[in-house]
């Protein structure tokens, strides 16, 4: 059984207070390049809103700086943060669900494809679980993308990049994936979304 009960930021006497540091529920108020309301003051990671993850707050940390140094960082898109789980199998997600991509008004295709019809998992003895991905049905956009099973973890940064690129279903489809390997199941889920999958 997995237990998630999050975390609370430990910012009791540390002097925010006497400076006038605008706090909202517990954590520090910044704007989207996390400046604070108080002049050459910064905040990232888990005390401020948002994914308390390493990866985000190292993402905004670079975003912060980058902006503190005059360049034009453009600020984080918080819709496209990888979330990953450590659990065996590994789970890993990134953007909408199907309920929510609903929920905001698109028609959607949804392919799946299960690691039972892969070589390489069946090869690894890693065959439990799949790989799920939303498209947006106008437009082919990937809107979210959902895995359970080996290695996943490792496998979410293609589709992380894929949204941040209004990638489409038939362009991750005609992208030819490596055989025999666990990622191809990506090329093959979105094959399923279109009617297109040959190997299953």
């Amino acid at each position: 059984m997995l237990s998630a009960v999050g975390i609370a930021p430990n910012l009791e006497g540390i002097g925010l207070e006497a400076l006038g540091v605008a706090m909202e529920k517990g954590k520090v108020k910044v704007d989207e390049f996390y400046r604070t309301n108080i002049e050459g003051i910064y905040a990232i990671g888990d005390i401020i809103p948002g994914p308390a993850l390493a990866h985000v707050a190292s993402a905004e940390g670079i975003t912060c700086v980058e902006k503190i140094a005059g360049q034009s960082p453009h600020p984080i898109n918080y819709g496209n943060i990888p979330g990953c789980t450590y659990t065996t199998p590994e789970i890993a997600s990134v953007g909408m669900t199907e309920k929510a991509a609903i929920e905001t008004g698109h028609e959607i295709k949804v392919g799946k494809f299960p690691f039972t019809a892969s070589g390489k998992a069946s090869a690894a003895g890693a065959k439990e679980g799949f790989i799920k991905l939303i498209f947006d049905a106008k437009y082919g956009e990937l809107l979210g993308a959902h895995m359970i099973g080996a290695n996943v973890t490792e496998m979410i940064a293609e589709l992380v990049v894929a949204r941040n690129l209004e990638t489409t279903g038939h362009e991750i489809i005609k992208s030819i994936h490596p055989h025999p390997t666990m990622s191809e199941a990506i090329m093959e889920a979105a094959a399923a979304a279109y009617g297109e999958v040959i190997h299953i």
